[in-house]
This record gives structure tokens, sequence and C-alpha cells, in this order.
């Protein structure tokens, strides 16, 4: 059986960082697991995980998620808008008050709801600024 697993080693100072690494590595060596050298990155202060921007600064949303954000067209339709929303949904942690600012959108995901007002498009124009 194989399986892989993704091993982030975050350390506060360099000198703790090449400590903390070579206590990775002797456990992997010791249990026989290999890492593939062209999949690794060492001592780097940013790495892109799982659609995210982890760093000592803390976690953000990927650049290119904030693009897509940004140019998203306004929905015209369920479909269109339920892909904005769960695009939204995902980084929901990023936005304060994300409920209350893409409510009026929500409730148009009612069954027969779907109708866009003017109350939708300020609130489709406040969430995407609130993303990015």
């Amino acid at each position: 059986m194989v399986c892989f697993y993704d091993i982030l080693v975050y350390s506060c100072t360099w000198r703790d960082h090449l400590s903390h690494l070579e206590v990775v590595l002797r456990i992997l060596q010791k249990h026989k697991l290999f890492v593939r050298f062209s999949k690794c990155k060492f001592g780097v202060t940013q790495i892109e995980y799982l659609r995210h921007i982890l760093s000592g600064s803390g976690v953000a949303m990927d650049d290119t998620e904030l693009v897509a954000v940004s140019e998203w067209p306004q929905p015209s339709n369920l479909k269109q808008l339920r892909g904005f929303l769960g695009l939204t949904g995902y980084y929901r942690r990023f936005v304060k008050h994300y409920a209350s600012i893409a409510a009026p959108l929500t409730d148009l995901l009612k069954k027969d709801a779907f109708r866009w007002t003017e109350q939708a498009t300020t609130a489709f124009e406040k969430l995407k600024w609130a993303m990015t």
C-alpha cells in the first residue's frame, strides 16, 4: 500500500526550521518512508496549500481565487449564483459578517425565488469587494 501525505514544517527561525526538518526526515527514514525531492520546498516564507497561502503572517486566499471572484460576472440564473456562492463560501472565514452580506443572495436560492433585484446587485458587489 502506498500512502501520500503533505508534510508542512513551520518554524519561527531558520535555525529551528533546520532542526525541525532534521527530526522529520529522520522519522521518515526510520520508518522507511521516502520523499520525492522534486515535490519538496525547503526554507520558503510562504506556500500554496489547498487553495490557501500559508505564511508566517497567517492564512490568506490564493491570488488566483481573488482574481476569479473580482472578475465573476453578475449571475443571470440559479446555477451561476450557486457557483459564485460556492466559491465565496469556501473562503467565508476571511470575510467578517459574510452571512449577513450574502443573505440577499442566499435568499434567491429558495425554491422559485430567483429574481435578480437591485438589492441582489448591491449584495453581489459588496460581497465581491469584501472578498478581494
